[in-house]
C-alpha cells in the first residue's frame, strides 16, 4: 500500500488565511482598544515624556520627538509580532504549527500582513502630533518620501519581530526579550541624540538595528533630501528588512531544534 499524499494549501491561500486569522488567535492585537491604544496613545505619551526630558536638558525637542514617533513602531511590529510565539505555546497549538504542511513562508508573510499596516498607523500618528505638538517642521512636499520611508521601515520591523520571535521558541517568554530590542533602540538607534553622539562600538551595534535605519531615513525625508542621499538609506532600510525576514525563515529550523532540545518548545 503507498503512503497517502500530504494534501498542501497554496502559497496565497496559506498567507491569505494567517492574515486573517492569525491577529484573532495568536498576535494578541485584534482587540480594537489594543489597536486604537497602540496607534494614538501609546505614540503621544511616549513623546511627551522624551520631549520633557529634552527640554530639561537643554536638548533639541523636535529632534527627540521626531525621533520617539518612529521609536513607537516597536510596539507593533516586535513585542505584538514576537508575542505570536508565547501565544502559540500558551494555547497548545505550537507543537501542530510545526508539524503541519502549510508552506512556511507564507505563515511568515501572511502573519506579518496587518502588523505592517498597524506599524503603518502608529509612524504616522506619531508624525502627526509630532508636527502639531511639537513643532517638526514637516511640508507637502516631503510627503511622497516620508511615506517610502514610513513604509520601508514598517516592514522592517516587522522583519526583525519575526527574527526576534523566532529567537523565543526556547526561551520562557518573549516579554524580556522584546523589552531588551525597545530599550536597545531608545539606545543605540539615535531615538533621542544622534547615533554619532556614542562610542564607536555601539554605533557599530546601532548599525545592525532596522530602527536605526529607518529613522535615518525618516529624518532625511524630512529635512527634505533628494536623490542619492535618500536613496541609499531606502536600500539600507529594504536590505536590513530583508535580512530580517530571510534570517527568521532560514533559521527558524536552528531556533526548533534548540528549543526541542531544551524541552522549551511547549513551556510558556
Amino acid at each position: 500500500m503507498g503512503e497517502m499524499a500530504v494534501p498542501r494549501t497554496s502559497f496565497w491561500r496559506t498567507l491569505w488565511t494567517n492574515a486573517v486569522f492569525a491577529p484573532r488567535t495568536s498576535l494578541g492585537f485584534m482587540r480594537i482598544d489594543f489597536v486604537l491604544g497602540t496607534v494614538f496613545i501609546i505614540p503621544l505619551t511616549q513623546m511627551v515624556f522624551f520631549a520633557f526630558v529634552a527640554r530639561l536638558g537643554g536638548d533639541s525637542v523636535a529632534f527627540t520627538a521626531l525621533g520617539n514617533a518612529v521609536a513607537t513602531v516597536t510596539y507593533s511590529s516586535v513585542f505584538s509580532v514576537c508575542q505570536t510565539t508565547d501565544s502559540e505555546k500558551w494555547q497548545g497549538t505550537m507543537e501542530h504549527l510545526l508539524v503541519s504542511p502549510a508552506n512556511r513562508l507564507a505563515l511568515y508573510f501572511g502573519r506579518g500582513l496587518l502588523p505592517i499596516l498597524i506599524s503603518l498607523a502608529t509612524v504616522t500618528a506619531g508624525l502627526a502630533y509630532a508636527a502639531f505638538f511639537f513643532g517638526v517642521p514637516i511640508s507637502a512636499a516631503d510627503v511622497p518620501s516620508l511615506a517610502v520611508s514610513v513604509a520601508l521601515t514598517a516592514f522592517a520591523m516587522v522583519g526583525f519581530g519575526l527574527l526576534l520571535g523566532g529567537v523565543a521558541l526556547y526561551l520562557r517568554t518573549s516579554i524580556i526579550l522584546g523589552n531588551i530590542f525597545l530599550f536597545a533602540g531608545l539606545l543605540l538607534s539615535g531615538v533621542n541624540f544622534p547615533v554619532s553622539a556614542l562610542p564607536l562600538p555601539l554605533q557599530l551595534a546601532g548599525d545592525a538595528l532596522p530602527l536605526t535605519w529607518g529613522l535615518a531615513a525618516i529624518r532625511a525625508s524630512v529635512a527634505g533630501a533628494t536623490g542619492w542621499s535618500i536613496g541609499i538609506l531606502w536600500v539600507a532600510v529594504a536590505v536590513a528588512g530583508a535580512i530580517s525576514f530571510a534570517a527568521a525563515i532560514s533559521l527558524w529550523e536552528v531556533f526548533e531544534r534548540r528549543a526541542l532540545s531544551t524541552g522549551s518548545i511547549a513551556r510558556f
